[in-house]
């Protein structure tokens, strides 16, 4: 199944809440001329409410799948119906609304 390609910036959450934000665009690629994201960009989580204990709160991220038929530079690209999960917790990350006009597989 398809998704919504992300541009770099786009809203992306942890399950709590706190903003997620790729460290790495992708060039190659652009939406509009914003920078798209590889599905092995690094990711960092900001604002995350989870006070210790019981959980650490979510400080980065990671995209587990992503585009299957779309690459750019050999990598898979991140897709808004792809499954992400923030770290420590391995909570899932939430893609807030559309995020892009152009769909992939």
């Amino acid at each position: 199944m398809g998704g919504y390609l992300l541009p770099l910036g786009a809203t992306v959450m942890c399950s709590h809440g706190g903003q997620a934000m790729a460290t790495s665009p992708n060039q190659s690629v652009t939406l509009n001329g914003t920078p798209t994201v590889l599905l092995n960009a690094q990711w960092v989580v900001a604002g995350c409410p989870l006070v210790p204990p019981p959980l650490p709160p979510c400080i980065a991220a990671i995209w587990v799948t992503g585009t299957t038929r779309v690459t750019s530079n050999g990598q898979p690209l991140v897709i808004s119906t792809g499954v992400g999960s923030s770290l420590p917790n391995g909570t899932p990350l939430i893609v807030a609304g559309p995020s892009g006009s152009v769909t992939a597989m």
